[in-house]
């Protein structure tokens, strides 16, 4: 089974949009954060990620920041992450 899936973004963000069709035409459930509105969420993607970039995926203790489509389909078919 795959670990939960949050995704760090800002609303207006084109690798963020990106990133949430790849995800959406898989069938990926992930839970989205939108760090502009919610301080706590951009608190964390910091501390996760150690930089401010979005979009940024957490996966259990995996993370991968600033990404665009093709460094996600790698990242998860490397990590084995399937649709949920």
């Amino acid at each position: 089974m795959s670990p939960a899936l949050k995704l760090y973004v800002k609303v207006w963000c084109p690798w963020c949009i990106d990133a949430k069709h790849f995800l959406d035409k898989r069938g990926y459930a992930y839970e989205e954060l939108d760090v502009e509105s919610d301080e706590a969420a951009f608190e964390d993607m910091v501390r996760l990620s150690g930089q401010v970039y979005t979009p940024t995926l957490v996966a259990g203790d995996k993370v991968l920041a600033d990404f665009g489509p093709p460094e996600l389909e790698r990242f998860l078919e490397k990590n084995k992450f399937g649709p949920t």
